[in-house]
């Protein structure tokens, strides 16, 4: 009995052993089938074959400024169709990082956009200048997805923008922007042709900038006329892009005349003017911001009745730059941040410097004075003499009467202006700026040269 119970439990034991060896072996022969497996007939190690992961199809709306989602995560490995719909009142495209998208879509409609499996963190966005940096951003988070070591990290676009050299001169054959304002004209109905194009203009000496224009011009042209005068303006775009027009002396449905039109298209904006003032107009296309700051705005000039006369009349707007790359548009991320490269007069940097305004001695002037912004506030002072009538947003704040009063600076916020009188009582330079000193520095710098004064020392054209 005992001996048949050890008998059995050897036997035990030994198919035990042999169940241990067969599992050995099936490891074995495993690991050799696996080994083999990642050879390919040339006994070179072959690539692991990672497993399918299903694509997917997002919904992504396009709106005026915003993407949404403004994020997606999504798995390694997946294949994405994008369906994009344009919810907005404006065109916009939609691109990813890696090149794939679509030229722009009018608003309400769609387009489908497929990627190849992203094994890598990635974005995508609305390639229209200025409309990524205004928030039309997708972040998207491939989950899994490595981030290698010493990858580059991105230069700021500051490091490439274009600089101004305070010392520099124009060139020889530079000519200033004439700051004469003219008369009113007889008219009473105005038609008016304006043309929105970008175009490179110098806006500093050896400074050039993509501007977005009105006629090609920064500011754009004066407009002039008396209370109760119709205004047609025909404003067609020749640019690349969405632009629109919104004058301040109007009272206009903004989602009518105010709209944005498409490159090749034209509307007819008219207004008839009601009230009397210096105001601003420029292109409203969102980002508003974008297409002010690269140079969309101008002066229109409503005369108040019973405008007294003057030996002659200027009209001077001021304005900030936010340089790009040279030839290139301006910086919106700088706007944004009102981080402005220089304050300019009438669109170039010192402009009345190099080509200073000549006067005469006891002669009575008047200077229009507009802060086109887009956000930075003007002070505009003339050093050497007072203003006796200053004129402030439809309002007289001072005139020459009994009491004396004298005035020293015309303050504006952006879109504000008006007009200050004022006689100079002998030959000389006198220089005008913002009383921001800060900004003078920075291009906010102009002379009258008055009677026969030198004015070699301006280094002047």
């Amino acid at each position: 009995m005992r001996h048949t119970r050890e008998k059995t439990l050897m036997l035990k034991s030994g198919c035990g052993f042999v169940a241990g060896i067969a599992a050995l072996m099936a490891m074995f022969i495993s690991l050799v089938l696996v080994i083999s497996g990642s050879m390919n007939p040339s006994g070179t190690h072959a690539t692991a074959s990672l497993p399918a992961v299903a694509p997917m199809t997002i919904d992504i709306e396009l709106g005026d400024m915003f993407i949404h989602p403004s994020s997606i995560s999504i798995p390694t490995g997946t294949a994405v169709t994008f369906h994009v719909h344009n919810s907005g009142v404006m065109a916009h495209d939609f691109r990813t990082e890696a090149g794939v998208g679509f030229s722009a879509i009018q608003p309400g409609e769609s387009k489908d956009v497929t990627t190849s499996p992203l094994t890598a963190i990635s974005s995508a966005w609305c390639t229209i200048a200025g409309h990524k940096q205004a928030g039309m951003l997708l972040a998207i988070n491939v989950i899994g997805a490595p981030v290698a070591a010493g990858s580059p990290v991105a230069v700021p676009s500051a490091g490439l923008d274009a600089v101004i050299d305070a010392a520099a001169m124009p060139s020889a054959g530079w000519l200033g922007r004439d700051p004469l304002l003219h008369a009113a004209s007889n008219k009473t109905v105005h038609n008016i042709a304006f043309d929105a194009t970008e175009s490179i203009i110098e806006v500093a000496p050896g400074v050039t900038q993509e501007m977005w224009t009105f006629n090609g011009m920064v500011p754009g042209p004066v407009l002039r006329g008396n209370i109760g005068d119709t205004f047609r303006i025909t404003l067609t775009n020749k640019g690349k892009m969405g632009h629109s027009i919104d004058f301040h002396a109007s009272k206009v449905a903004w989602s009518d005349q105010m709209r944005t039109i498409l490159p090749g298209e034209s509307l007819v904006y008219e207004f008839t003017a009601q009230f009397a003032g210096a105001f601003m107009y420029h292109c409203g296309t969102g980002p508003a911001l974008h297409h002010i700051g690269n140079g969309m705005y101008g002066v229109i000039i409503i005369d108040p009745p019973h405008l007294a006369p003057v030996e002659k009349e200027f009209f001077i707007t001021q304005s900030e730059l936010y340089l790009g790359p040279q030839g290139q548009p301006g910086d919106l991320t700088k706007m944004i941040n009102e981080q402005w490269d220089a304050v300019v007069f009438n669109g170039y940097f010192n402009q009345y410097k190099f080509d200073p305004i000549h006067v005469l001695p006891g002669k009575r002037y008047r200077i229009w004075v507009l802060n086109d912004g887009p956000s930075e506030n003007s002070a505009f002072h003339i050093v050497g003499t007072i203003f006796d009538t200053v004129y402030k947003e439809g309002a007289y704040l001072l005139r020459p009467d009994a009491t004396h009063g004298g005035s020293q600076v015309l303050d504006l916020q952006p879109a504000q202006g008006g007009f200050v009188e004022f006689t100079f009582a002998v030959d000389g330079l006198y220089p005008f700026v913002t009383h921001k000193f800060a900004n003078v520095g920075k291009g906010a710098l102009g002379f009258f040269v008055v009677g026969n004064a030198d004015a070699s020392a301006l280094g002047n054209h």
